[in-house]
């Protein structure tokens, strides 16, 4: 049953590629839903700690994201080339290249702990921290501490989605999440450990996750790739090749969580740490109405990489418009719901008296950022397509042009030039966010006519 399994996975990835993103996708924003709900519940649960609690995890979020970053980064330069190998039908490369990605998982975050530990205060009085320092102090430490149990966790993961088994990478997700959510509470609150205690709750739960995956992986072995050590042939090209996304993937992250130090200090000179602790619920819920569009574009990622190690250009292109298609069709349903019930979402951030006053401020909010969702799909499954056939810095021009630059330039412009206030600067990050997208959509399209034109000559049988 278990070869079944895995043989079915792999003719899955390599077959019709619009059944492939169904069914890599759902899998995937299950994931990502349980992620965000684990996320959520921390700012709420912080929430009750006060509005100074909660703008302090508005601080670390945009850190917090260049820690998932790095995991992810490697895990998606991994998944690409895993995926490129089943595709071109080199399994013994595929494991090597899922071993690379592990050992790089070691050494990054080495690393990164130790840069992030040693400048985590001047990091902080940059951002604007301010009265909320104690607080992100006591967080930030504890979190990234333990960089290792991140990083680890978004390359495992990857290696499971790169082979198409996405029931288990859910799974592994899932104990992090449903566990986060029950110590949260527990560790805040009955322990009374304050926001620490939500830091505690995040570490645990994520190592019983890389737990989990660490025994499928080398205690059961039955995953299609065979990891044993003994497969493992250092070969300085495959880091290489992994870099080409992994780097490029990472530092997309930290390019978002530049934008979000951007766009936080605006908010503190537009309206104080009250507008960035507004902004920070109310992206919690914009976040939680993208995780369909993460969902599908992870899914493109491992099909394009398959489909160009495959030479297989109308697979590629297939996948590509479909995927944008089918985001369009999620975040205009998920918009229109969010929208309706904006204010109820709100009192899930002001329950007690510390944060009651900011209900209304959150629900006006997510009545204008839930456009984000509508501005996105067409860019991040450009993005996600770039990856997925290891073109990782035209994925990261992408996201440069459409976040550091027009997101910001645009908030800017409507915040301060145009006097429209904190409101201008939601609105400039929605254009900014549509425009950039619109660019590297077309850019995504000459690339796969390209694709075409050296798939038929070179790869096409010639007639004697």
């Amino acid at each position: 049953m278990a070869e079944d399994n895995k043989s079915e996975n792999i003719e899955m990835i390599t077959g019709d590629p619009k059944k492939a993103i169904i069914k890599l996708s759902i899998p995937m924003m299950v994931s990502m839903l349980l992620i965000m709900l684990y996320n959520i519940a921390d700012s709420i649960w912080v929430a009750g700690l006060g509005a100074d609690a909660l703008a302090a995890i508005g601080f670390i979020t945009p850190l917090f994201m260049v820690l998932v970053g790095l995991g992810n980064g490697i895990g998606a330069g991994a998944n690409s080339l895993i995926a490129r190998y089943i595709g071109a039908k080199n399994y013994k490369q595929a494991n090597n290249a899922a071993l690379h990605g592990i050992l790089l998982s070691v050494i990054v975050s080495v690393i990164f702990t130790v840069l992030i530990e040693v400048f985590m205060v001047p990091i902080l009085e940059f951002m604007g921290a301010g009265n909320t320092m104690d607080y992100a102090m006591s967080y930030s430490y504890i979190i990234f501490g333990f960089l290792f149990i991140f990083v680890y966790s978004g390359v495992a993961s990857a290696i499971f989605r790169s082979e198409g088994d996405m029931r288990r990478a859910t799974i592994a997700i899932a104990v992090t999440a449903i566990l986060n959510i029950i110590l949260d509470p527990i560790f805040i609150y009955i322990l009374n450990l304050g926001i620490a205690g939500a830091a505690w709750a995040t570490v645990i739960s994520a190592t019983m996750s890389c737990v989990v995956m660490s025994y499928w992986i080398w205690g059961k072995r039955d995953l299609y790739l065979d990891l044993s050590f003994k497969n493992f042939d250092y070969q300085s090209y495959i880091m290489l090749d992994t870099l080409q996304v992994a780097i490029p993937s990472t530092l997309e992250n930290i390019v978002f969580s530049a934008l979000a130090i951007i766009i936080n200090s605006m908010l503190v000179m537009a309206d104080g740490t009250t507008a960035v602790a507004v902004y920070t619920a109310s992206m919690r819920i914009v976040q939680l109405a993208m995780i369909p569009l993460i969902g599908i574009g992870t899914a493109l990622l491992t099909v394009a990489g398959v489909a160009f190690g495959a030479h297989n250009h109308e697979n590629l292109k297939i996948a590509h418009s479909y995927s944008i298609k089918l985001g369009f069709l999620v975040s205009i349903s998920l918009g229109i719901v969010i929208y309706i019930f904006s204010s109820q979402i709100a009192t899930m951030f002001a329950y007690t008296s510390a944060s009651a006053s900011l209900a209304p401020q959150i629900a006006d909010a997510i009545s204008v950022l839930m456009l984000f969702v509508l501005a996105i799909p067409h860019g991040i499954m450009s993005s996600m397509m770039f990856q997925g056939v290891g073109k990782g810095v035209y994925s990261l021009l992408i996201t440069l042009l459409r976040s550091l630059i027009l997101e910001s330039v645009f908030a800017y412009i409507l915040c301060f030039m145009f006097g429209w206030g904190v409101v201008g600067i939601y609105i400039g990050i929605i254009l900014g966010c549509f425009v950039g997208g619109t660019i590297g959509y077309v850019w995504a399209k000459f690339f796969i006519r390209k694709f075409r034109q050296i798939s038929i000559r070179k790869y096409t049988p010639q007639k004697d």
